[in-house]
């Protein structure tokens, strides 16, 4: 389904996607820098998946069209890899606080921050 809806909040902190009227989503540009679709960030296998901490502040600088199925989010700390589809925006919409408390715990397992470094 394509989005009736995308736009990249004043505070470039998060994006509202819209499917339809009844489904709409908030993401934050945190959530989806850490859980990007790019190969850098997933690997090319569960077993290369990289955990990416540090992004508590990260912001959407820029999207581009990829064909009719995805964009491109280029964010400030200048990852740009990510082909964000319709179906991977539904997917976290939908799953939102799951993957996120997915995330928070992975980080505290591995003792890794939220937080830039120097924070």
């Amino acid at each position: 389904m394509h989005p009736t809806k995308l736009t990249v909040r004043k505070d470039r902190k998060s994006l509202e996607i819209a499917f339809g009227e009844s489904e709409t989503y908030e993401l934050s540009a945190e959530i989806l820098r850490v859980l990007s679709p790019s190969a850098e960030v997933q690997g090319h296998s569960p077993e290369q998946r990289k955990t990416v901490s540090g992004k508590r502040n990260v912001q959407i600088m820029q999207m581009e069209p990829v064909g009719n199925y995805a964009v491109r989010i280029i964010f400030d700390d200048m990852h740009e890899t990510g082909i964000f589809t319709w179906a991977y925006f539904q997917e976290l919409g939908k799953n939102k606080d799951e993957k996120w408390n997915a995330y928070l715990a992975e980080l505290e397992e591995k003792g890794y921050s939220r937080e830039p470094k120097g924070f």
